[in-house]
């Protein structure tokens, strides 16, 4: 049985989690952290990890990068491994995430969705077959409440892609500050912010005369909360070290 504690317990993914867990039988929450400490009568509720108590396995964080320093200094000092699912880490924070997985075990990726880790493979795998000949475009579509842009899930697809392009490439984000054509050693990244779009992430590859996409379509925040939930029973007792879906997918 694999013990969790939910950092960000009272937010939307949070409830989420709650609901996945509440299904099965191979886990349990035993508490939540949450500025908002409201109990529901299932694990105790406190509003910061350094409150926390009770034995664990896991913590799962979907809140903000703020918390990363406690989180990180939390699972050092217990050994609870990390599975970290926030978006909007900067590259200093990465760095402090690859380092603190020395000592401690950590799942990071930028999407819990099985599917979207399917689709970063695939798009490797296309990369690979159609070389330099098509350009490479992500259209990346979220609801109006997110803050960051792109979206850790559209950086996430254009860095693998970059791990088999035949040459180095180049991120371009604002192509209206600027008269001139397109490079071949660019892939364009565009953000759209609307309505409740749970998240959609297109991948369009043109060439001459004919156009290649890929994408993924989330309909509901569950995808990401089975996701999590399904790295926290992954990563109950392993060793330290960095973890991501490769280790689910493979």
């Amino acid at each position: 049985m694999t013990r969790i504690i939910i950092s960000g317990a009272n937010g939307k993914m949070g409830k989420v989690i709650q609901s996945v867990v509440s299904t099965r039988d191979d886990c349990e929450i035993v508490a939540g952290v949450d500025l908002n400490t409201e109990e529901n009568g299932s694990f105790p509720v406190y509003s910061t990890i350094f409150q926390v108590n009770e034995d664990a396995d896991v913590i799962i964080d979907f809140t903000n990068p703020v918390l990363l320093d406690d989180l990180l200094s939390y699972s050092k000092k217990t050994g609870i491994a990390l599975v970290l699912a926030t978006t909007g880490y900067d590259d200093d924070q990465k760095k402090k995430i690859e380092e603190a997985s020395k000592a401690s075990p950590i799942f990071f990726t930028y999407n819990m969705s099985m599917g979207i880790n399917l689709l970063s493979n695939l798009a490797k795998k296309a990369v690979e077959i159609l070389g330099n000949d098509f350009d490479i475009e992500i259209v990346e579509k979220h609801h109006n409440q997110k803050i960051d842009a792109p979206s850790g899930t559209a950086l996430m697809l254009a860095d693998a892609m970059c791990e088999v392009t035949p040459s180095p490439m180049k991120y371009e984000y604002d192509r209206h500050s600027k008269r001139e054509k397109r490079t071949k050693n660019e892939i364009g990244i565009h953000a759209v912010r609307g309505g409740t779009i749970v998240g959609e992430h297109e991948i369009i590859f043109a060439g001459r005369d004919e156009i290649i996409t890929l994408s993924h379509s989330a309909r509901s925040k569950e995808i990401f909360a089975v996701g999590a939930v399904n790295a926290a029973v992954y990563m109950n007792g392993k060793p330290a070290g960095m973890y991501d879906m490769k280790e689910l997918i493979d």
